[in-house]
């Protein structure tokens, strides 16, 4: 917006520098919108570099096959505590009940356990998914569940429930077909399971210099669960800008959410990516609670300061 003309001492009055500040924000950042490309963020970044980075012919057939086998393995992304579990649990219920005879149950007991050993501040999605679909099981088979059961504040009557409805394999057969992980642990996590499973949250203590339990609330691991399960545990990432400051060089974003990229692995992407675009890569993201652009320009990475 122009200033308007006005004497000296009324300047102040009729063009406030608050308001004409605004108003130049507000037409430098619609000048930006209007260069920017692409006009919207892209999500699939793969994509767009195929469709606008200078490759050759073999090179942008390299990266078509990297971006199709990515895709062919987003289902079983999205279920692979479910598919893990599920094998473990059948796995286990042959060995035991119709394959093994007594003398080889311990052998495979010392197998079967190296596979659902815990690695402390590590999600072991074989034992989540069998321990979760035996808790299920036998929540159906007893009972455990609808609204008699979750309006029953008597803890003694709750370790004793046990109306035998059988109901558990049907239950399990039946989630299986409908659920993922996101809404398999969304639906039937429950506290007594974590609870009995021993799960907790943690991060890294600056005090201690060293990865503590934060919480062993229901709610927080549950939360914890589901956002580790949110795009399959991989940073969110978009392109923003293509024509990053007028000089061809390609910005991305990274959608914070709580969780710092992992360093190293940004700047190892960073120097792929160029490789691609053939010009400077930068990532705008937070890191220590501070908005910070990563760059690589083909020869030196570089963290400065980013205000977007």
């Amino acid at each position: 917006m122009p200033k308007l003309a006005a004497k000296d001492y009324m300047d102040a009055y009729i063009n406030p520098p608050e308001y004409m500040e605004a108003q130049r924000k507000k037409l430098l950042e619609a000048q930006q919108q209007r260069k920017r490309f692409p006009a919207e963020s892209k999500r699939d970044v793969i994509m767009f570099l195929l469709d606008h980075a200078p490759l050759e012919r073999w090179e942008r057939d390299v990266l078509a096959i990297v971006r199709s086998e990515a895709y062919y393995f987003i289902p079983q992304m999205q279920t692979k505590i479910m598919n893990e579990g599920w094998a473990s649990y059948w796995h286990s219920r042959m060995m035991t009940q119709r394959v093994l005879n007594a003398s080889e149950i311990v052998d495979y007991a010392d197998r079967n356990a190296g596979v659902m050993a815990t690695s402390p501040g590590q999600l072991n999605p074989y034992k989540l998914g069998v321990q979760l679909y035996r808790h299920i099981e036998e929540r159906w088979n007893k009972g455990r569940f609808g609204r008699e059961w979750e309006d029953c504040d008597n803890l003694d009557h709750k370790k004793s429930w046990d109306m035998q409805l059988g109901l558990g394999l049907e239950k399990i057969f039946k989630l299986r077909r409908l659920y993922n992980d996101v809404t398999f642990i969304d639906e039937f996590l429950t506290p007594e399971f974590v609870m009995d499973n021993k799960l907790y949250t943690f991060g890294y203590s600056g005090k201690t210099a060293m990865f503590e339990i934060e919480s062993r609330n229901f709610q927080e691991v549950k939360r914890k669960l589901l956002f580790q399960l949110t795009n399959f545990g991989n940073p969110i990432i978009h392109v923003l800008d293509a024509n990053y400051e007028n000089r061809g060089e390609l910005l991305l974003e990274h959608e914070h959410q709580g969780v710092d990229l992992d360093k190293n692995y940004a700047e190892a992407t960073l120097i792929a990516m160029e490789r691609c675009w053939k010009r400077p890569v930068c990532v705008a993201t937070e890191l220590d609670e501070k908005p910070v652009l990563l760059r690589w320009d083909g020869k030196e990475q570089t963290e400065t300061p980013y205000s977007g």
